[in-house]
């Protein structure tokens, strides 16, 4: 008798064992599949990353459906912003911030593309305040090998070979970029500055990775930010009494830089025209392109300038500080790149 009653509960128990698991099986079955790439949120959005508040706030007003998320202390934004999906971030000034925070939204959004917009200085004499530039290609400048002097450096051997340290010199037609020489009063002299590649692993490299020098630019992103015809202002919208006397431009194409300095070196920027044709440094969109590259998400970045980088021969320079010129024209090109983008879109 005792024997019939422990196998009845025990036949009990598997049946129950096996409703439960099954009603299990069909949630499961029934249940949406979750993207792992979103701790988060994960409807595919357009990732937006600002370095000032000034940039950020004109696109957060202009969203809609907004929801904010707290991460780690950062405040993402959701919503719709002219037709597209967006998630909105502020990173901070530099390099550093600008990385984290750009794999931050990465990881807890689903990010199909990346766009960063924002103010920056100058470094083709050509430009002026309030212009917009769209680099098709950023690097960072200031990734340096620093040696004792101007010649080459050899530590594993031949000149120009640092390979044995886990390194590697960035070249142009397969030598050395030379390094950025200061004014003397005696001329020129060597600084030991020579600037080096990046190192980069993702899915597609590993596991040797491999090293770069530029991250290029989005294609598609960069033929539809060609077409545009933005209406750019001369006067800001803080104080319209100060205007500048050219009438700003969009202007797609060539390189962009970034660094951990605050480019204050007349000097260090006509190195960075001659030696890398680059048309704006900032302290963020270089390593924003290289977590974009680093995650395979295709990415444009709009960059509006304030000034000349380390000089007041940019002429109106007080026409940004005094009317928030640059960050409107800026918001300006951005907008009209998302307008454009959200109609492509819904074709």
């Amino acid at each position: 008798m005792f024997a019939q009653n422990l196998a009845f509960k025990i036949l009990r128990r598997t049946a129950c064992a096996l409703l439960i698991g099954g009603a299990m099986m069909a949630t499961a079955s029934a249940a949406p599949v979750a993207n792992t790439h979103c701790l988060t949120e994960c409807k595919p959005r357009i990732g937006i990353v600002s370095a000032f508040g000034a940039e950020a706030d004109i696109l957060l007003e202009q969203t809609r459906n907004k929801r904010d998320w707290k991460i780690n202390g950062n405040r993402f934004t959701t919503g719709e912003l002219r037709g597209n999906q967006v998630v909105i971030v502020l990173s901070g000034v530099s390099v550093v911030n600008a990385t984290m925070v750009t794999q931050l939204m990465m990881d807890h959004f689903h990010v199909e593309r990346l766009l960063m917009s924002g103010i920056a200085g100058g470094v083709n004499p050509a430009s002026h305040v309030g212009d917009v530039t769209v680099p098709e290609s950023w690097a960072m400048q200031m990734e340096v090998y620093w040696n004792g002097d101007g010649s080459l450096p050899s530590p594993c051997g031949a000149a120009g070979d640092v390979s044995c340290l886990g390194v590697k010199l960035a070249t142009d037609n397969g030598k050395p970029r030379p390094d950025f020489k200061i004014d003397t009063p005696n001329g020129p002299a060597s600084s030991g500055l020579f600037m080096r590649d990046n190192f980069v692993m993702n899915a597609t490299n590993a596991p040797q990775g491999e090293f770069r020098f530029d991250f290029q630019a989005d294609p598609e992103m960069l033929a539809l930010a060609r077409t545009l015809k933005p209406a750019l202002a001369k006067c800001g919208p803080k104080n319209p009494s100060l205007c500048v006397s050219v009438q700003p431009a969009l202007r797609v194409g060539g390189r962009g830089v970034s660094g951990s300095a605050f480019l204050a070196n007349p000097g260090y920027r006509a190195y960075l025209y001659d030696n890398l044709q680059a048309q704006v440094v900032d302290m963020e969109t270089g390593a924003f392109a290289q977590v974009a590259y680093a995650n395979r998400v295709p990415f444009i970045a709009f960059r509006s300038l304030s000034d000349l980088a380390g000089g007041n021969d940019f002429k109106d320079v007080g026409a940004f500080f005094g009317s928030g010129l640059a960050e409107t024209n800026e918001a300006s090109v951005t907008l009209a790149f998302l307008e454009a983008w959200g109609r492509r879109s819904r074709r």
